[in-house]
């Protein structure tokens, strides 16, 4: 495996970087600071446009599509992306800068990869020019949503219509002012056999029938203008050709537009906890406690050595798992995906207790980024399905792997 970064990646690292250092960072205080007044809720701030302008003109923009998807890709592999959308984990709220923001980002490729042209020219072509945002609706309050077979949601036929009833919530992007659009899984034939059930439609979000219950509060914050939602879905009616790929084929989709996803995430974790580690060592180099600068502590030294550790050990399976999707398939990469999505969020979590302990209490404060970073991880370790259900898998597909060896070599 060879991870070294292209000519291309080092000068899109570089352009990133210089953008990041000139816009975003000296930006951050007055973005979070703004975003958290009730005033200012479930609105986008007046700088946002000037910046996606400023990156879009940069051609800092749509990196995350894959170079499979032709002339809608700017050519960059999954393994090239990623330390770029670690570069945007740094400051989280900076990847829809770039247009490379959850979940625009999944529902892009979902059209670029099974939409149509009629449905990508309606939709997709809007979402890459970043003029408007969407929302991907699975997770349902009345099941266990971890386990996707149970989602009740119907999607019914009727002539050149489909019919959608259920109830969805934690449908990421749904508050956004400018969302237009929502991906929907629903099931479509209750009766087939059971991953072939479910399907995936397209809901515009003005549609009749469409009724946006509340926000969602996370930890006590409703993370506006973004935002997670509870959704009503009553007797939403929506052409036919709005089905994407075709009945029975949402888990296939879903398949699809999860792979690459979790890369993106796991690598944003990465740069949250490497800029924690990074604002820990400038904390304790700075502080005397005791008579001594809190650095010359032998357990402050090993938190810092840990960290380091843990988040080069995820950087590298992170990447190892970008790699093997572009050399074999997101079925090829399957349990590297799973590992790198238990091993990640805690990580990220790990490493920003240890840097919010080390600042004391300014760490539990909205002056310094870290406890928006502790909550994004473990906000994680449960979006795209939760640990236990990844650990489930991969235990599984492990001891079925070492049978068969143990077979061969019988």
């Amino acid at each position: 495996m060879n991870f070294d970064y292209t000519p291309k990646v080092n000068m899109l690292l570089d352009k990133l970087g210089k953008f990041m250092e000139t816009h975003i960072y000296p930006f951050e205080q007055e973005y979070s600071h703004w975003v958290e007044q009730p005033e200012n809720a479930w609105q986008v701030h007046p700088s946002m446009e000037k910046l996606k302008a400023a990156a879009r003109e940069a051609g800092l923009w749509n990196l995350f599509l894959p170079e499979e998807y032709g002339e809608l890709s700017p050519g960059l592999t999954n393994l090239e992306y990623a330390p770029l959308a670690e570069m945007m984990g740094r400051v989280p709220w900076s990847s829809e800068v770039f247009n490379c923001n959850a979940p625009d980002t999944g529902n892009m490729e979902v059209l670029a990869k099974y939409g149509t042209p009629e449905q990508q020219a309606r939709w997709l072509r809007p979402l890459m020019e970043g003029k408007i945002r969407s929302a991907f609706l699975m997770t349902e309050p009345e099941v266990a949503s971890s386990d996707a077979t149970n989602i009740r949601t119907s999607i019914v036929r009727d002539g050149d219509e489909y019919v959608i009833n259920g109830r969805k919530w934690w449908s990421s992007g749904a508050m956004h002012p400018h969302c237009e659009v929502y991906i929907v899984m629903g099931k479509t034939d209750p009766h087939a056999p059971r991953h072939s059930q479910q399907s995936m439609i397209i809901v515009p979000a003005r549609t009749a029938g469409v009724e946006v219950i509340r926000p969602l509060s996370v930890f006590g914050t409703y993370d506006s203008p973004f935002g997670h939602a509870e959704v009503n879905l009553n007797n939403v009616r929506v052409p036919a050709s709005n089905l994407l790929l075709g009945e029975g084929r949402g888990f296939e989709i879903a398949q699809g537009r999860l792979g690459p996803g979790r890369i993106h995430h796991c690598m944003r974790l990465v740069g949250m906890a490497q800029r924690a580690l990074e604002l820990m060592c400038q904390r304790v180099a700075s502080r005397t406690a005791f008579g001594r600068k809190i650095s010359d502590f032998s357990s402050i030294r090993q938190d810092i050595a840990r960290s380091r550790c843990e988040i080069e050990q995820a950087r590298l399976l992170t990447l190892s798992a970008a790699d093997k999707i572009d050399r074999y398939g997101i079925k090829g990469a399957k349990d590297l995906i799973a590992m790198i999505k238990i091993v990640a969020p805690s990580m990220t979590q790990r490493v920003t207790d240890r840097a919010m302990q080390a600042f004391g209490g300014m760490g539990l404060s909205g002056d310094t980024p870290l406890a928006s970073f502790f909550a994004a991880a473990r906000v994680i370790r449960l979006a795209d399905g939760p640990d236990e259900v990844h650990m489930y898998q991969l235990g599984r597909n492990t001891v079925k792997q070492y049978l068969q060896q143990a077979d061969l070599a019988v």
